[in-house]
C-alpha cells in the first residue's frame, strides 16, 4: 500500500452470473405472476394468486432460503465444492417449488368441489430457473455421464414419490390425467411408435443419401436442394397433401386399405416425418463420414484394410459423435412434429392437446403437450450422454 493512499474496498463481484440472472427472473416472475391460476370452474380462466398467498409458510420460506443460498454461492469463487453444494440447493428449490405448487392446489381447490387451480406462470419460471441453475451447477462441477444419469434418475423418483403420496391431486392436470388415464397410457405408446415408425426408414434411406453424396459430389447438390425443399413445406400442408394420393392407392389396392394404409391414419403422418427426418440424417452423415481425418484413413489403407473394414472400424468409429448429434436432433424434431400428427388421425399425444384447443381447456392441452416435451428432453439427454461417450471410447 502506498503511503498517503486510501484503501478503497472492493466491490463484491459476482462469479456466476448465470445463477444471479436466474434467481433475477426468478424473483421477478414470483413478484409480478400468479404461481398458480384460480378458477370458479374448468371452463373459466380464473385468477393468478402469488406463491406467499396460495402456498404453505414453510415452503415459501424454503424457496427464498434457497435463492439466497444460490446468490450467496454465486458469489463465492470458484470451486468444486461450491458448485457441488449449488447442484444441491438447486434440487431442493425444484423440490421445494413442486410441494408448494401441490400445496397451493390443496388449499385453494378446497374453498369450492368445482375450483379449479392451474399451475401459473410463476410457477413455471421458477421451476425453470432451478432445473437451469441445477444444470449449471453440474456442468460447472464437471460431472461425468453416470453422475448425470444419476441425478435425472433421482429426479424423476422424486417426482413419482411425491405423485403416488396425493400431493398434486387437487391441480386440475392432475384431474385431467386421472380421467384419462387409460387412454393416456395408450397415447404415449402411439405417439413413441409413431416415431419409431418414422425414425427407422428414414435411418434406412438417409443414411445411404448422405454416404451417397459423400462419395459422389456431383450428387451432393441436387440432393440438398430437394431435402431442403421439403423442409420449407408447413407440417399440416404435407400431411394435408399425402390425404389425396394415399386415398387414391388405397382405393385402387384394396389391400393396402386392409392393412391400414389410407388417406388418414398413421401412414401419412410416418411418410411425412421420414420426408422432414431425411436432411438432418444425410446432412450430418454427410459431415460426419466426410469429416474423417485423412491421416487416418491413409494409415488404415496402410495397414492392409479392405473398403468395407476402413468404413467399419475407422470412419464410422470416428464419426459417431456427429452421427449420434444428428440423431438426437432429428429424433426431438420428430417427437414435436408427431404432435401434429394428431389432426389426420394418427392418434398420439396431440390428441389431448387439440381436443384441449377445442374445448378451450388449457390443462387438457398441457396434459398432451408436456409427455412430447419431456420426452423430447429426455431422448435429447441419453443421447447427449451417449455422443460425450463416443468421444472418450470410441477408438479407431
Amino acid at each position: 500500500m502506498v503511503p498517503g493512499r486510501i484503501a478503497v474496498p472492493r466491490r463484491p463481484r459476482a462469479h456466476n452470473q448465470v445463477v444471479v440472472v436466474l434467481i433475477a427472473v426468478g424473483t421477478a416472475a414470483s413478484a409480478a405472476t400468479g404461481f398458480v391460476g384460480l378458477a370458479a370452474n374448468r371452463l373459466l380462466s380464473g385468477r393468478p394468486v402469488a406463491l406467499w398467498e396460495a402456498a404453505p409458510p414453510a415452503l415459501v420460506g424454503a424457496i427464498a432460503l434457497s435463492a439466497v443460498a444460490l446468490f450467496a454461492l454465486a458469489m463465492m469463487p470458484p470451486r468444486l465444492a461450491v458448485h457441488r453444494f449449488a447442484a444441491l440447493v438447486s434440487g431442493l428449490l425444484l423440490v421445494a417449488t413442486l410441494a408448494a405448487a401441490g400445496e397451493a392446489a390443496a388449499r385453494l381447490a378446497g374453498t369450492s368441489s368445482f375450483a379449479t387451480v392451474s399451475l401459473g406462470a410463476g410457477f413455471w419460471l421458477i421451476f425453470a430457473c432451478a432445473a437451469l441453475a441445477l444444470v449449471d451447477a453440474l456442468q460447472r462441477a464437471r460431472a461425468g455421464a453416470v453422475v448425470q444419469l444419476l441425478v435425472a434418475v433421482l429426479a424423476v423418483a422424486g417426482f413419482l414419490v411425491m405423485a403416488e403420496t396425493g400431493l398434486f391431486d387437487a391441480l386440475s392436470l392432475a384431474r385431467e390425467f386421472a380421467g384419462r388415464r387409460e387412454v393416456f397410457a395408450a397415447a404415449v405408446i402411439r405417439h413413441v411408435e409413431l416415431v419409431v415408425g418414422a425414425i427407422v426408414p428414414a435411418l434406412v434411406i438417409g443414411v445411404p443419401l448422405g454416404l451417397l453424396a459423400q462419395r459422389r459430389k456431383s450428387f451432393e447438390t441436387p440432393l440438398f436442394a430437394v431435402l431442403n425443399l421439403l423442409q420449407t413445406v408447413p407440417s399440416i400442408a404435407l400431411f394435408g397433401l399425402l390425404i389425396g394420393p394415399l386415398s387414391a392407392l388405397a382405393g385402387a389396392l384394396p389391400a393396402l386399405g386392409a392393412l391400414g394404409i389410407g388417406g388418414v391414419g398413421p401412414a401419412p403422418a410416418i411418410i411425412a416425418l421420414v420426408l422432414y427426418a431425411l436432411l438432418p440424417i444425410a446432412r450430418n452423415t454427410l459431415a460426419g463420414i466426410g469429416g474423417v481425418s485423412p491421416a487416418a484413413l491413409d494409415a488404415a489403407h496402410g495397414m492392409g484394410m479392405t473398403r468395407r473394414q476402413v468404413f467399419w472400424q475407422v470412419e464410422v468409429p470416428l464419426a459417431a459423435p456427429v452421427l449420434l448429434a444428428g440423431l438426437r436432433i432429428v429424433l426431438v424434431q420428430t417427437i414435436g412434429l408427431t404432435v401434429v400428427a394428431a389432426l389426420i388421425g394418427a392418434g398420439g399425444l396431440g390428441t389431448f392437446v387439440f381436443d384441449g384447443l377445442g374445448q378451450y381447456a388449457t390443462n387438457l392441452v398441457l396434459l398432451g403437450a408436456l409427455p412430447a416435451i419431456f420426452l423430447a428432453l429426455g431422448v435429447d439427454f441419453l443421447l447427449r450422454l451417449a455422443t460425450s461417450g463416443t468421444r472418450g471410447y470410441l477408438t479407431p
